[in-house]
């Protein structure tokens, strides 16, 4: 069931700018949606007028079966908004941050306390509630930062680059959090990002955008087979010794693409299996000191790049 519907959506601006020029798209109920694009794709405006801060210049909006054009007021009550700018007091406590944001939403004092309880123990924040929030380090800063979003119990939760700057770990933590909300609280996501790890790693559907279009929208797995081509990646110990085993390689398949990434030497193959063998041969042969050599399928980066050079390629 579809909990987010835009149909022809567009967005000039008075200066003449054209930032969404007939998008289209559907999220569908309980997902963790991710939004990719290039700066400039119109990913900020999409979720300035999802989140009733903008109002488009033409197309239809439905939010939970509900013209947003019509029903503003309603959309507000079931959706929250978590800006890439922290939107906690670090001169409150943990829990007088969230018990404030209750009162915004005039939920009674005995419920927010309850949900409050509910949303520290959930995402680990228990251990932070003695000490003050100035001293929190930045990724808990954001997980507290989501938790006082949770605290009206939003039908969608919108998360605009929340992992921004964050370390390796506090990024998964993050993550966790995000599935954590999906599949316990039963919320839908709408997450924009420029990790394409995270959104490989996370979404149930991912839609790529450019230039106020939508150029495709499907899961992981089907984004990766739009691609038809695999690769052979022969893996050595350094980039130097890649580098220095890349010319045989590019002699033996003169037809087809052989580049370096890292410490490995990637091979395009329309035959992987043939290719395989052909490789191999040419590694016994020559006596290349390899660490191993596999077939790889195309990453969502090779995805996003293939297609956002050929929407550019073609104007």
């Amino acid at each position: 069931m579809a909990i987010i519907e835009t149909y022809d959506l567009v967005q000039r601006y008075k200066n003449g700018k054209q930032a969404l020029n007939g998008f289209n798209m559907m999220v569908a109920e309980g997902e963790i949606f991710s939004l990719l694009g290039p700066n400039g794709a119109g990913k900020s405006t999409l979720i300035n007028i999802l989140t009733t801060y903008l109002k488009p210049t033409s197309g239809k909006i439905l939010i939970q079966g509900m013209d947003l054009n019509c029903h503003a007021d309603e959309v507000r009550c079931i959706i929250a908004c978590v800006a890439q700018q922290l939107s906690i007091d670090t001169h409150l406590s943990l829990t007088d941050n969230m018990l404030f944001q209750s009162q915004l939403y005039k939920i009674p004092k005995q419920a927010a306390i309850k949900r409050m309880n509910e949303l520290i123990n959930a995402f680990d924040l228990a251990p932070f509630k003695e000490y003050a929030v100035s001293s929190y380090s930045g990724g808990v800063k954001r997980r507290l930062d989501v938790a006082l979003n949770m605290m009206s119990n939003p039908k969608i939760l919108f998360l605009d680059e929340p992992t921004v700057g964050m370390d390796v770990c506090s990024r998964r933590q993050m993550w966790q959090m995000m599935r954590k909300i999906r599949d316990e609280f039963k919320t839908t996501i709408f997450l924009t990002t420029h990790y394409l790890e995270e959104a490989e790693n996370l979404s149930d559907t991912i839609c790529i955008m450019k230039e106020g279009k939508a150029l495709i929208q499907d899961s992981p797995q089907a984004l990766r087979a739009v691609i038809h081509q695999e690769y052979l990646q022969i893996q050595f110990d350094t980039k130097q010794t890649a580098n220095k085993y890349l010319k045989p390689f590019k002699q033996c398949f003169t037809n087809q693409q052989a580049m370096l990434n890292d410490a490995a030497v990637m091979l395009h193959t329309q035959n992987s299996h043939f290719d395989m063998e052909k490789a191999l041969s040419l590694i016994l042969t020559q006596k290349i000191p390899c660490l191993g050599i596999q077939i790889v399928q195309p990453s969502l980066e090779d995805v996003f790049v293939r297609l956002t050079a050929e929407q550019e390629a073609g104007k």
